[in-house]
């Protein structure tokens, strides 16, 4: 006999600031720390809920290998105080990774295999490059032309989209300006203060005069790589890096970043039994495939299906986060989208600026984006938002919420 499907509600939704990688915020910073601090900012969010309570962490990492490997879920949830009861699970949909973690947990509970659940996203791409320390493609991808996309790097695949979806160079630098220009003034309006948790950086430095270690401290509130000297003039002076007479250069292509998120989300039971007041309710999930050699348009297979499985339609939706991996994708999916009857209001659409100007720290970022939509459906009183983003080699994932 099959159970009821119930609701799933948030409770709390965070995230840190996002570093940029390599010479950020959080270049010497593991990303285990940087989970631990997540999960307890959630869990001080939902006063009242005991970390015991909590049934399963599951987290989404791209690259879950060296510093942010052994299930991270799992060693982080200990560290941060969960307690040995509370189980831990590592996921891996690349780019959908931290949005897949939280549509996994919300169906825990809507199941009703679960009460509370913690769901989340980390990575380091400071310490884990790019397709790990070790990637090794299989033979086979290379035996049938199909499969060759596969291998394809993420800005090839974004000179592929821009080429079929005849995205010009012009509209991908002015896309980004627009990127780095709503970025600032969200931080220069504290838009981004409701769902930020600050962080404390450690820097250890020896002292070679007397033996002993300087240690500072400093903290880090906002995001790192929004520049506000960002001009059309200063992105057309850039020169393309994926292809010698393409059109995607470094401004017009997201940050590599460094950053995590969390959401603590629980039934309609939860709610009644801790006394805790819901922020959102879990609405739909939807994942699609596309070809791999055109991964960024993968959202205009996901949005429909997860616009049906919620009910409504693109015009209910008040706040869309559409992850900004490449101008040129996601100028792609907004106009095939259209040209489909499918309209994202475009002034909705990253209205705090995008992953071009913010960074796209790959498993964390669907997490991250979920704080967004929820904390900014709560401060413009919008009803619906949605999250959704293309995924390496060939997906597409959107996730729905309703403010509550």
């Amino acid at each position: 006999m099959s159970k009821q499907v119930q609701d799933a509600y948030v409770v709390a939704a965070t995230r840190l600031p996002i570093g940029k990688s390599g010479r950020g915020y959080f270049k010497n910073t593991r990303p285990d720390e940087m989970l631990v601090k997540v999960m307890q900012a959630a869990l001080a969010q939902a006063p009242g809920l005991e970390a015991k309570a909590i049934e399963d962490a599951i987290v989404g990492c791209s690259f879950p290998e060296a510093e942010q490997g052994m299930n991270i879920a799992r060693v982080a949830s200990v560290l941060a105080g969960f307690g040995p009861t509370v189980g831990g699970v590592t996921i891996n949909r690349y780019c959908a990774s931290g949005i897949t973690a939280v549509q996994m947990a919300a169906d825990r509970i809507r199941v009703g295999e679960a009460d509370v659940m913690f769901a989340g996203g980390v990575e380091s791409m400071s310490m884990i490059p790019m397709g790990g320390n070790k990637p090794s493609l299989s033979p086979l991808i290379f035996e049938k032309d199909e499969n060759i996309g596969i291998a394809y790097g993420m800005g090839l695949t974004a000179e592929k989209v821009a080429e079929k979806w005849k995205i010009s160079r012009e509209a991908q630098d002015a896309f980004s300006l627009q990127s780095h220009q709503r970025a600032i003034a969200a931080m220069q309006a504290g838009h981004f203060d409701a769902e930020m948790t600050a962080f404390d950086i450690i820097e250890r430095t020896p002292n070679l005069a007397d033996g002993t270690v300087n240690v500072k401290t400093r903290t880090v509130k906002l995001d790192e790589g929004a520049r506000p000297d960002t001009s059309l003039e200063g992105l057309a002076k850039l020169k393309p890096v994926f292809a010698a007479k393409g059109s995607v250069t470094a401004g017009n292509s997201s940050q590599t970043s460094d950053g995590s998120g969390g959401l603590i989300i629980v039934s309609e039971a939860a709610l009644k039994r801790y006394n805790l007041t819901p922020l959102a309710r879990f609405v739909s999930f939807a994942v699609k495939g596309v070809p791999p050699e055109i991964m960024g348009i993968g959202p205009i297979e996901a949005i429909p299906a997860a616009l049906r499985m919620a009910g409504i339609s693109a015009r209910d939706l008040d706040w869309v986060e559409l992850n900004e991996a490449f101008a040129a994708q996601s100028l792609a999916v907004l106009n095939d989208l259209d040209s489909k009857g499918i309209e994202l209001d475009r002034a909705k659409v990253n209205p705090n600026g995008g992953a071009i100007a913010l960074g796209h720290p790959l498993g964390a970022t669907g997490a991250i984006r979920a704080a967004s939509v929820i904390h900014g459906l709560r401060r413009t009183g919008g009803k619906y938002g949605m999250v959704t983003m293309c995924v390496g080699a060939g997906q597409g994932a959107a996730g729905i919420f309703e403010r509550l």
